[in-house]
């Protein structure tokens, strides 16, 4: 963040809705960590009088964020578009219920699958739930719909959902600075169980109430200043919503165009008084053709998804290719950059049990994590990922439908932080219906893939406060597991000898891994002493090659440059450590057989 003006801020979308959520007096914010949400609740736990936490999962932070809504506090819940999935259960019944204080949940959607495994669409969510949703184009927009989000809460006693993607999440805009609400209605505890208790005759009685608020929403819709006409050429005419609009207006900035900053409800009134403006009527968004399918069904021609992409971002050139083909413009050459896999840091502590499994002959259920990396080559160790803590229940089910012939073959891996979202319930499953299946909990003491956020094992909170650190061994013997093991993955051939002992039993095991994330400051501030290569030594086997540290690399020989270098004349070529990028973990020492890797210098 950079200030302009004393007034105005440069600052990213998830910034700018950090600081509309403290301005608009926010008590209370709960969330998990996701790209593109992650930076929201980094930068609102920064702000004074703001209690904010890291939740185990989405489910939980938006259970959080309802309680705090209940006690008259304004709430809160940040996720990216697959943890709504996660806390969908509580956010259907919250709609029942209505709120106290102004419940807002943050839904940023991954168009193009930046950072998730799916790229689905979360206004769908809003419309099967039954409540309102605000969408911003910019930084500047989205931190006053934050607070417009909450005062819309209070006034239609509903939770709102406000939809960003990944584009508006990680943009830098303009922002205007304003003054923290200070005038708030106080917390307390206000029974009101016919409200909050959903009990069937209960809920009967406020399913008629949500009706009723989504009528008035529908109105307020028409009137409210976020959905606006904007006048232009009526020879075409766009319909569009978040950061699609900026794409709208740059392509085509002398159309007529509607903006939706409410994508739902919708104001079907308006949006028939701009259709009848125009000659010709597009309908410009990412994702699911929502607005056209909610828009054709009230009787209203228009252009959707049969020009538009209905999968991956859009941009102005697309979107200009789209309606008038052939006329969209080069915006830039594309810069010639070497390939750059995805891969495993230099010293991760998962390589080492990836680079086991791929040696045994098990199926590898893996899970969301950095370690999904161990999918991809050399390693190619894992078979199958589908979503936050599934890893434990796919490897439960493979194993009941092989039977007796099921134990030794399936292995789940499951990060410790992921583990802690959705894999104890799987874990206690696998218990209470007896698998023959091994997990692997990789212990790296922190949320790695979004940024080293904190979590209930790693003993700090969000502000970096101590916290109790949650006992993995403990918990694992608690719900019943009887063989637990505790390895250092950085010792590949000890770590190799329990996982074929905890494989080869007929029922439950855990092989935890434990060593910490290498890019955790505490190991960054750490000078070791690097390990080398001694070259003379080095007889080509290539075995540290296979571990596909990128700190390794291999030098080929030429025809006949191996005897010409002292080499026997098979020799296909040696390897050779980067010390810059080495980080001591010692996995390649431990694989070398002859003495060709060593800690301290060496050639």
């Amino acid at each position: 963040m950079s200030t302009i003006k004393d007034t105005k801020l440069w600052m990213s979308g998830n910034e700018a809705i950090a600081l509309g959520a403290y301005e608009a007096g926010v008590k209370v914010a709960s969330g998990y960590p996701g790209t593109p949400s992650t930076e929201i609740m980094e930068n609102l736990s920064t702000y004074e009088g703001v209690y904010t936490e890291w939740a185990p999962n989405e489910k939980v932070g938006l259970e959080v964020a309802i309680g705090a809504s209940f006690a008259g506090a304004r709430a809160l819940a940040t996720m990216k578009h697959v943890g709504v999935n996660v806390a969908a259960d509580p956010l259907f019944t919250a709609a029942y219920t209505g709120v106290c204080g102004g419940l807002v949940l943050v839904s940023a959607d991954d168009p193009e699958m930046h950072s998730s495994q799916n790229e689905q669409d979360n206004r769908n969510y809003a419309f099967a739930a039954k409540v309102p949703m605000l969408e911003p184009s910019e930084p500047g927009e989205a931190k006053e719909m934050v607070g417009l989000a909450f005062e819309l809460s209070e006034e239609l006693d509903t939770p709102v959902m406000l939809r960003i993607t990944t584009r508006v999440s990680h943009v830098k805009g303009v922002v205007e600075k304003g003054v923290k609400l200070s005038a708030f209605a106080a917390c307390g505890i206000n029974r009101n169980p016919e409200k909050l208790v959903m009990l069937p005759a209960m809920a009967r009685k406020r399913r008629l109430a949500v009706e009723a608020r989504m009528q008035k929403c529908r109105e307020l819709a028409e009137t409210a200043s976020f959905n606006r006409i904007e006048p232009g050429d009526t020879k075409r005419g766009f319909i569009t919503s978040g950061v699609s609009y900026l794409y709208v207006k740059e392509a085509f900035p002398e159309a007529a165009v509607l903006k939706l900053g409410m994508c739902w409800p919708l104001p079907e009134q308006k949006i028939r008084e701009f259709a009848a403006m125009v000659d010709e009527l597009f309908i410009v968004e990412e994702l699911d053709p929502f607005l056209e399918t909610h828009i054709k069904a009230m009787g209203i021609a228009c252009h959707g998804k049969d020009r538009i992409p209905n999968q991956g971002e859009l941009n102005t050139a697309i979107v200009r290719q789209a309606i008038v083909p052939g006329s969209a413009p080069k915006l830039f050459q594309p810069v010639e950059l070497p390939n750059r896999p995805p891969n495993m840091c230099a010293g991760c502590p998962h390589r080492g049990i990836f680079y086991n499994l791929a040696r045994m002959k098990v199926f590898v259920s893996g899970d969301i994590g950095c370690y999904t990396l161990g999918f991809l080559p050399p390693l190619s160790a894992m078979d199958a990922c589908v979503c936050m803590g599934a890893s434990i229940p796919i490897a439960h089910g493979i194993a009941k439908a092989l039977g007796e012939d099921g134990y030794n073959k399936v292995v789940s891996v499951i990060g410790d932080s992921t583990f802690i979202h959705s894999g104890i319930t799987g874990l206690i499953n696998t218990v209470y219906n007896n698998s023959a299946s091994t997990l692997i909990i990789l212990d790296n003491r922190i949320t790695a893939m979004t940024g080293q956020q904190h979590n209930p094992a790693s003993g700090s909170t969000i502000k970096g406060e101590a916290a109790a650190s949650l006992d993995l061994p403990a918990l694992c013997r608690a719900v019943g597991v009887k063989h637990v093991y505790t390895v250092n993955p950085h010792d590949i051939v000890e770590t190799r000898k329990v996982l074929k002992e905890a494989v080869e039993l007929a029922e439950p095991s855990v092989v935890i891994s434990q060593a910490p994330c290498v890019l955790l400051p505490e190991m960054k501030a750490k000078k070791p002493i690097t390990y080398f290569t001694h070259q003379t030594n080095c007889v080509g086997c290539m075995g540290c090659i296979r571990l596909g540290c990128p700190a390794i690399s291999w030098t080929a020989f030429a025809e006949g440059e191996a005897e010409s270098r002292g080499y026997k004349s098979a020799q296909k070529g040696v390897s050779q450590i980067d010390e810059i990028l080495c980080n001591s973990c010692g996995q390649c020492a431990s694989l070398c057989k002859f003495d060709a890797i060593t800690r301290g210098e060496g050639k």
